[in-house]
């Protein structure tokens, strides 16, 4: 009788070894790739800029001008860029001003949308983004 349980606790354990082996494990998730060519970047850097310009009480947009999305180095890595330069008109002072801001995305998508250090978009080839003066702004937008 030892001999016999003996015999099933083996068996029980070799089991519990083949069933650790099993391939019904699920794969390991995919990994983003960081670097995916953003291809919607427009609408995310409109959609961005217009939850700021209703926190900061913009009223306007003009002369809006946009580079295309380009590799640039970020830390130790590289990420797309784009740079965004528009005039911000305010709705309770008449006041405008210049803003240049510059895109950075992770995996094909907008992660920051921050204003310039100086000289930071120098290089820009910028181009009219006429999609962003036509921003319905103010209330009655949704």
């Amino acid at each position: 009788m030892p001999r016999r349980a003996a015999s099933f606790v083996l068996l029980c354990a070799l089991a519990a070894a083949l069933l650790g082996c099993s391939s019904d494990k699920p794969p390991p998730p995919p990994t983003a790739d960081s670097n995916a060519v953003p291809t919607r970047y427009k609408e995310e850097i409109i959609d961005t800029l217009k939850k700021l310009f209703d926190k900061n009480d913009t009223g306007s947009v003009t002369g809006a001008m946009l580079s295309d999305p380009a590799l640039e180095k970020v830390g130790g890595d590289q990420h797309y860029a784009a740079c965004v330069r528009y005039t911000a008109h305010s709705t309770s002072d008449n006041m405008a001003a210049n803003v240049e801001r510059i895109a950075y995305f992770y995996g094909g998508h907008l992660n920051q949308l921050v204003e310039t250090a100086p000289g930071q978009c120098r290089n820009a080839a910028y181009k009219p983004f006429p999609e962003l003066d036509q921003v319905c702004l103010g209330k009655g937008c949704k």
